[in-house]
């Protein structure tokens, strides 16, 4: 798995680890029971503290999409095939709001009142 990160972008380091996993799970790169890189390969490949990383497991783990398990690492878990139907649900949602014109911040504010209905 290839990790990117934008020293100069708003967003955290460890927020950035988070989101490349969370987009290459959304993308279906990424499956259950699939282990993710120890966080001391990352920290070396990216040149950031393991602690960084560490933080952006613990952060996917809050949010279920990884088990933490001690000698195995991070790995993915079930929650991986829900968030790749959501991803292709998107997806067809956002081919449909371009067809009709819609503008994405229009998109992205009637998502955000539809989970707000939701919480």
């Amino acid at each position: 798995m290839l990790f990117r990160i934008d020293p100069s972008a708003d967003a955290t380091i460890f927020m950035q680890i988070a989101d490349n996993v969370r987009t290459e799970a959304a993308a279906g790169r990424l499956r259950s029971g699939e282990r993710l890189p120890s966080a001391r390969e990352v920290a070396e490949m990216l040149g950031v503290n393991v602690h960084t990383v560490l933080r952006a497991y613990q952060e996917l783990r809050d949010e279920g999409l990884v088990e933490l398990r001690r000698g195995r690492g991070a790995v993915m878990t079930d929650a991986v095939d829900l968030l790749t139907a959501m991803h292709d649900d998107i997806r067809r949602l956002a081919a449909k709001a371009a067809q009709a014109g819609l503008q994405p911040q229009t998109l992205t504010a009637l998502i955000q009142e539809a989970l707000r209905e939701h919480h």
